[in-house]
């Protein structure tokens, strides 16, 4: 009988493992996209502010290399106690932020173009929410599974 607990131990543990690791990748992309948001809201934001930089990230290269090992936590920086947590530094789990190329320059420096702003914000928004419900469906089905 301690045998067979053994194995079923040992099996459920596998299975746990199989989950996670099928897990992960929603795990890091959804993270990712979170940063992501971040940095979008924060250039629509700063539209109105003179010499603001628009930035962003490649969400391809970003993905591949948080998938390949990097952090999967954010690099926060809080220099003073009262300030919040946000994307701080230059790069985004392993990708390195980049500045937007504007289409037409503001005469007070700023990069930001609110239709590419907003049309980047409600995509990535979609795909968040896709990937929410990609997770959801998965769990549902592993439910079903369960209970059957």
């Amino acid at each position: 009988m301690l045998k067979n607990c053994k194995h079923r131990l040992k099996t459920g543990g596998m299975m746990i493992n199989k989950l996670d690791e099928a897990m992960r990748f929603q795990q890091v992309a959804l993270n990712l996209r979170s940063a992501r948001q971040e940095l979008l809201a924060s250039n629509i934001a700063n539209a109105d502010t003179p010499s603001y930089k628009a930035r962003d990230i490649d969400f391809a290269s970003a993905l591949q290399n948080a998938i390949a090992g990097a952090s999967p936590k954010l690099p926060l920086a809080t220099p003073s106690s009262q300030h919040l947590d946000g994307v701080a530094g230059q790069s985004v789990m392993g990708a390195p932020v980049q500045y937007r190329r504007p289409v037409q320059p503001s005469a007070d420096g700023n990069t930001v173009d609110m239709d590419v702003e907003r049309a980047q914000f409600a995509e990535n928004a979609l795909r968040y929410e896709a990937g929410v419900k990609f997770i959801d469906s998965k769990f549902k089905g592993l439910l079903a599974a369960i209970q059957g």
